[in-house]
């Protein structure tokens, strides 16, 4: 098993093993096709966008990929860094899940963040994901509200 820090020489996997995510995470079919303008964005942004992401292989298969998003906002007394960061595309193939590996993916993004000065990682999470994200210490909070454009 290797898990490390994805580099630009990754990006045909990193994109592989994320639009899998995708298709699994909204129920789509393998013949689902993307709007290319989803895919060269996420392109763009892993190779030019403030993130890190985490790939886990087996045997040179990739079976499991995990992101953080980096923002930079006005400093408070809460968060006198500015630097937040969002954990998101945490994902394992099925047949890998239940063994540890979202949790060593999580945790490097973690520590990263922390040593990138991040004050606060936040997250979106299924109700099936909550105890995962619990056990590694994150919190339901209710400070946050958000408002979407409606197209």
């Amino acid at each position: 098993m290797d898990i490390r820090i994805a580099t630009k020489e990754d990006i045909d996997d990193l994109m592989c093993i994320r639009l899998e995510m995708l298709k699994v995470v909204n129920q789509l079919s393998e013949k689902d096709n993307f709007l290319e303008e989803l895919v060269e964005n996420s392109r763009d942004y892993f190779l030019n966008g403030s993130q890190t992401t985490v790939l886990a292989y087996d045997n040179g298969k990739q079976i499991g990929c995990a992101s953080i998003s980096y923002i930079r906002v006005m400093p408070t007394f809460s968060h006198p860094t500015g630097m937040r960061a969002h954990l998101m595309n945490v994902y394992t193939r099925k047949e890998y899940r239940r063994h540890g590996i979202a949790r060593q993916m999580v945790s490097m993004l973690m520590e990263e963040s922390w040593e990138r000065g991040v004050s606060e990682i936040s997250l979106d999470t299924t109700e099936k994901g909550r105890k995962f994200y619990e056990s590694l210490g994150f919190q339901a909070s209710s400070e946050c509200m958000v408002l979407t454009r409606k197209v």
